[in-house]
């Protein structure tokens, strides 16, 4: 499914683990509950974006739309979940985002640039692990996820293309350094499962 996206795949550090994957397949409840979660959060950062650079016409575009979208994408998950009768409670926040957002430089425009490029990591996790998912789940959810696609790769490219146009200078290093980050992130072992956690310790 992701041959799709070949540059989505470069850009990633690694696959999701094999441990992961069955991980979430024991947590459906959970793990639908989380993505609602992701899906409110990914379209809250959008706007915040929006409000922060109101002088980045690019940006007002690009993330007034993935604003919208990741809200439908919401809206679709509570659906399956209400007819699941899955309920949508608080979670925890898994580490991956806070443990690349902590590494964000504070001034301009290396904070926006830095924010655009664990945008673009987000959202290919995302779509990389809807795409490991779905052959392993039943077929309304399998549908679903592979309906996404298209979309959180689009938005992965929306974001790398913002972080190279606000950046005054070639964004390969950062992309680097973010890029060992979100491999270690992903493959530790965590304790909680979320969407976006690595594999379970054995603790």
């Amino acid at each position: 499914m992701l041959s799709a996206y070949p540059e989505l795949v470069e850009f990633l550090p690694c696959e999701s683990p094999e441990a992961w994957v069955n991980w979430a397949l024991e947590n459906q409840t959970l793990l639908l509950n989380d993505h609602a979660h992701c899906e409110k959060k990914a379209a809250s950062t959008a706007m915040s974006l929006m409000y922060r650079y109101v002088d980045r016409d690019n940006l007002l575009h690009k993330m007034s739309r993935l604003a919208r979208e990741e809200l439908l994408h919401f809206e679709q998950v509570h659906k399956i979940m209400r007819k699941r009768e899955v309920t949508y409670d608080h979670l925890s926040a898994s580490r991956y985002a806070d443990g690349l957002r902590k590494h964000i430089r504070t001034h301009e425009p290396a904070r926006l640039v830095d924010t655009m490029i664990i945008g673009a990591f987000v959202e290919a996790r995302s779509c990389e692990r809807f795409a490991a998912l779905a052959p392993h789940l039943d077929e309304e959810l399998s549908k679903f996820y592979i309906s996404l696609l298209k979309s959180e790769a689009r938005h992965f490219e929306d974001y790398l293309e913002l972080a190279k146009e606000y950046s005054n200078e070639p964004i390969d290093d950062r992309v680097a350094f973010f890029r060992d980050l979100e491999e270690k992130l992903i493959t530790e072992p965590d304790t909680e499962f979320r969407m976006h956690s690595g594999p379970p310790s054995l603790m």
